[in-house]
C-alpha cells in the first residue's frame, strides 16, 4: 500500500469547490438572464398590445439600447394610427383606424340623417321674411354678413318705402344706405339692391328671372343666392352653400371639400336633386340650432348615432340642452311673420327692430 499525499488531497477538494462554484455561479447568472429575457419579452408584449409608448420604453430597457430604439418606435406607430382611428370616428380603443366608408354607405347614411332632420325639423323653411321673388332676391343679398333676424328688421322698412324693382332701381342711395345701416355694410348692399334693381327693370322687364344663367348676372348675386330665390320663390332644387352648410357636411364627412361649388356638386351627386331644396333647410336649420360652430350640443343631438364628429361639443344631455337656440330652446326665431306650421310646433315669432 502506497504512502497517501495530504497536500495532494487538499489541492483536489480545494478544485472540486471552486469548480462547483463557478458552476453554480454560472448555472445563476444564465437563470437571472433568462429570467430577465423572459421579464422583457413580456413587458414589451404587453406594451405592444395596449400601444404605449411609456409601456414600450420600459419593456425594451432590458434587450439594450438598440432593443430600447426599436420598441419605442413600433409603440410610436402604434400610437399614431390609434389617433388616426380616433380622427376618423372609430369606435373604441384598438388603435385601429376604421375602413373607409364605401360610397354605397356614405350615401344611406347621408340620406338616412336628412329623414331624422326632416322628422325634427318638419317645418323648416327659408327664415327670410318675404312676399313675392323680389323681396326674396333683395333679403337674401342683404343677409351677406348678417342674420337673417337683422335683415327681416330692416325690410320692413324699405319695401314699404319701395316696394317695386322700379321704385328702388330710382331711389336715393343716401337714403337707402340709412335704412340699411343696420344691417352692416350698408354702403356696399345699397348699391347692389339699387344695382339689381335697375338691371331687373332694363333686361328683365321688372321681373326676376327664374334662371340660373340669369340671375348670377345681377349685382351682388351669387350661386347661393340664385339657389335660395329658385328653390323657395320659383321651386327649382337648388343647394344652398352657405357658413352652416359648408361646416356640417365637412363634419359629417360627405365631403372634404371646402370651396362652395366643389362642395355643392360633392353633396348633389349624394342626394335626388326633388331633394335639395329641403335638404339645404335641414342641414342650415340643424346648424343654427343645434350643431354649432364653436359648441355644438352633441348630448341633445337626434343624429348622434349617425354622426362621426360627435363628441366635439358638449356630451352631457343636460348641458346640452342648454346650448339649444331658437324654437328648441323655447327662444324667438329669426321671422317677424314666420310660417304657421312653425308657431302650431311651438315657434316664436322674431321682434320688431327695437323691440326690448
Amino acid at each position: 500500500m502506497g504512502e497517501q499525499n495530504p497536500g495532494g488531497a487538499k489541492k483536489t477538494a480545494k478544485g472540486t469547490k471552486v469548480t462547483a462554484a463557478k458552476k453554480s455561479a454560472a448555472k445563476r447568472t444564465t437563470t437571472g438572464r433568462s429570467a430577465r429575457a423572459e421579464a422583457a419579452d413580456e413587458l414589451t408584449a404587453s406594451a405592444e398590445a395596449v400601444g404605449g409608448k411609456g409601456a414600450a420604453e420600459e419593456s425594451a430597457a432590458g434587450k439594450g439600447a438598440a432593443g430600447k430604439r426599436a420598441a419605442v418606435k413600433k409603440a410610436a406607430a402604434s400610437g399614431q394610427e390609434a389617433a388616426s382611428g380616433r380622427a376618423a370616428g372609430a369606435p373604441g380603443v384598438t388603435g385601429r383606424a376604421p375602413k373607409p366608408e364605401s360610397r354605397t354607405a356614405l350615401v344611406r347614411r347621408a340620406r338616412r340623417i336628412d329623414r331624422e332632420l326632416a322628422a325634427v325639423y318638419p317645418y323648416a323653411h327659408p327664415e327670410l321674411d318675404f312676399e313675392n321673388s323680389f323681396q326674396l332676391l333683395v333679403a337674401t343679398v342683404l343677409s351677406a354678413q348678417t342674420t337673417d333676424l337683422r335683415v327681416n328688421q330692416t325690410t320692413p322698412g324699405l319695401f314699404a318705402k319701395y316696394p317695386t324693382p322700379e321704385d328702388l332701381a330710382v331711389a336715393n342711395p343716401e337714403e337707402v344706405e340709412e335704412i340699411l345701416r343696420p344691417c352692416g355694410f350698408f354702403r356696399a348692399k345699397t348699391r347692389s339692391v339699387i344695382g339689381l334693381s335697375k338691371a331687373l327693370v332694363e333686361e328683365f322687364g321688372g321681373e326676376v328671372p327664374g334662371r340660373l344663367e340669369d340671375l348670377v348676372k345681377l349685382p351682388g348675386v351669387g350661386r347661393k343666392t340664385a339657389f335660395v330665390v329658385l328653390g323657395n320663390a320659383f321651386g327649382r332644387p337648388g343647394i344652398t352653400v352657405d357658413t352652416h352648410f359648408q361646416r356640417l357636411v365637412r363634419r359629417w364627412r360627405w365631403t372634404e371639400e371646402t370651396e362652395p361649388d366643389k362642395i355643392e356638386a360633392a353633396v348633389g351627386a349624394l342626394f335626388p336633386k326633388s331633394d335639395w331644396t329641403m335638404l339645404s333647410h335641414h342641414v342650415i336649420w340643424h346648424g343654427r340650432r343645434i350643431c354649432h360652430a364653436r359648441k355644438p350640443a352633441c348630448g341633445a343631438c337626434p343624429i348622434a348615432p349617425l354622426c362621426p364628429a360627435f363628441g366635439e361639443g358638449e356630451t352631457d344631455p343636460e348641458k346640452a340642452k342648454k346650448l339649444l337656440k331658437y324654437e328648441k330652446g323655447g327662444f324667438p326665431g329669426q321671422r317677424l311673420k314666420p310660417p304657421q306650421a312653425y308657431l302650431d310646433a311651438g315657434g316664436i315669432p322674431a321682434p320688431p327692430l327695437g323691440a326690448a
